[in-house]
């Protein structure tokens, strides 16, 4: 395998959306870099996010005006390297009668939000009376609504941005491996220098030798650090997610609400033929890898929209799909909570010389992973005495798919190659610039250009192309991470699996045991996906 066959520069464990954007950074730098995951890439907590880019109206009120600054400026420029993954979104928010934020406070806030922008966000704020207001959302809840304001932020595709920089990792160099697991870290005169690995598809054991380690495993990352002098530094906050048909809301555009049943704030985000709603800001001691939506998860989600959308009536019935992940927030005192702390970062060093990264959010993953780099340029400076490289231009070069901004031209030149204008969008929304290279594997052969699922946009070339091209290797990966339909097939995909799992049998030769494995394990992750509704049998919202 080619990460034992020499030492690498800087070995990154974990690759959500930070691991990715520091193997990146490193790569673009010069740096020999491997990077390594014991899941698929960005299968924690980088998939299960809000799947929002956002500076952070709500963390006006904490006071952290550095940190909305930096995630404003943030916006702005994954707008511009990855408008295909990362795209503008306006945001409603409703005040009525007796709402914590009186309207007043709202437009002050609103005012402050777009200065930290420096005026330069999509669009500028406005306040909305009633009725502009009723006009914008007629589903919102009329008694005691007495005005608003709109906001602009952006919407992602958290799963696919986080492989964008993985694949550009790789593009730059980088050694890239998912399901490759760390068994232990490797010391020698107390110092990190590498770590043994299982690839985990092959069982195989290696050792990978690096002269600088960095801990980029998020919510795992305090059991990686193990025992250092340190001592923990992570407050883990759950966030669960529901998704229900976009008509049972009637949203035309996403909500920032405050729930009447706590006061934590709760989005609402339109997303093709659905809305999902979330999050939910707990402490959770679950094991990471076995989070999930519980059943009062959902009810207080549901609970929450329907107090704002009343005509909707949401029950259980109505979840299409959930998930939850775990931010793994920077402790600040011993009784944090969720909502209160900050979204900031914080580089560790161990005393035998790991380097980890823990706190800091979506938005700002690209800000966290240059000064990681930064950090270890200067390790590798006085191990060996080479250069420090400049920062590298993470900020200029567009992500793949990114090389278009005109993303409207694609879906034409899509569509007149006889690809569903539905179909193309899709596409277009995945792909972006590099959707001609799926268009191309869909005319090849007639049956790539077919739905996977009726009335889903997901086509057969997507699951090839992520096969060949986007380093797929379980069913999962295809379904959950690589496309939509985990989420938006109305059997979650479970029908096609079988003729995917036999696709996978000519493209990666899966023998009958790796694809029977396959098959119970995705059942598996969409009964887990699902339990909510055991927990909720005969509940009322």
């Amino acid at each position: 395998m080619e990460l034992a066959a020499e030492p690498v520069d800087l070995l990154v464990i974990g690759a959500g959306i930070t691991g990715a954007g520091i193997a990146r950074d490193a790569a673009m730098r010069g740096m020999r870099t491997a990077l390594v995951d014991k899941s698929d890439f960005g299968s924690g907590t980088s998939s299960r996010s809000s799947r929002l880019i956002h500076g952070g109206l709500r963390y006006l009120e904490h006071g952290h005006l550095r940190l909305v600054f930096e995630a404003s400026r943030e916006r702005r420029i994954l707008l511009r390297i990855a408008p295909h993954l990362v795209w503008p979104r306006s945001f409603i928010v409703p005040v009525h009668r007796g709402s914590r934020l009186p309207l007043w406070k709202l437009a002050a806030g609103l005012l402050l939000y777009d200065l930290l922008a420096t005026f330069r966000n999509v669009r500028s704020h406005e306040m909305l009376g009633k009725r502009a207001l009723r006009r914008a959302e007629p589903g919102l809840r009329s008694g005691g609504l007495r005005g608003g304001g709109r906001y602009y932020d952006a919407q992602c595709d958290d799963a696919r941005l986080t492989l964008a920089n993985v694949r550009d990792a790789h593009r730059h160099g980088a050694l890239v491996a998912n399901y490759v697991r760390v068994e232990r870290l490797e010391t020698a005169d107390g110092r990190v220098g590498g770590a043994h690995v299982e690839d985990l598809t092959t069982g195989a054991r290696l050792a990978i030798r690096a002269r600088v380690v960095v801990n980029a495993t998020g919510p795992w990352s305090d059991a990686l650090r193990g025992t250092d002098e340190q001592g923990p530094q992570l407050c883990l906050s759950k966030g669960a997610h529901v998704i229900v048909p976009r008509w049972r809301l009637g949203n035309n555009e996403a909500l920032t609400l405050t729930s009447p049943l706590d006061g934590r704030v709760v989005f609402v985000v339109p997303v093709g033929d659905f809305s999902y709603i979330g999050t939910t800001e707990t402490t959770d001691d679950t094991n990471p890898d076995a989070i999930r939506a519980t059943g009062a998860d959902v009810i207080y989600l549901l609970r929450s929209a329907n107090a704002f959308f009343p005509e909707a009536r949401l029950t259980p019935e109505d979840v299409q799909a959930s998930w939850a992940g775990v931010r793994p927030l920077a402790r600040a005192g011993a009784t944090d909570h969720p909502g209160s702390v900050s979204r900031e970062h914080r580089i560790l060093e161990s005393g035998h010389g790991l380097l980890s990264i823990v706190g800091g959010k979506l938005t700002t993953y690209r800000v966290m992973a240059a000064e990681v780099v930064d950090r270890v340029a200067r390790r590798l400076h006085e191990l060996d005495g080479r250069p420090v490289p400049p920062r590298a231009a993470t900020d200029r070069e567009p992500l793949p798919g990114g090389g278009s901004r005109d993303l409207d031209i694609l879906v034409d030149t899509a569509t007149q190659e006889g690809i569903p204008r539905a179909t193309a969008e899709y596409l277009v929304r995945c792909y972006g610039s590099e959707t001609p290279a799926v268009v191309r594997l869909a005319k090849s052969d007639p049956k790539l250009a077919r739905p996977v699922v009726p009335k889903r946009p997901v086509i057969w070339a997507q699951l090839l192309y992520a096969m060949r091209r986007e380093m797929a290797l379980t069913l999962g990966d295809l379904f959950i991470r690589r496309t939509s339909l985990y989420y938006e097939a109305p059997d979650h995909g479970l029908e096609a699996a079988a003729e995917v799992a036999r696709l996978a049998t000519a493209e990666a030769d899966w023998d009958t045991e790796r694809c029977e494995a396959e098959l119970a394990a995705y059942r598996q992750q969409v009964e887990t996906m699902l339990r909510f509704r055991a927990e909720l049998s005969g509940d009322a919202v």
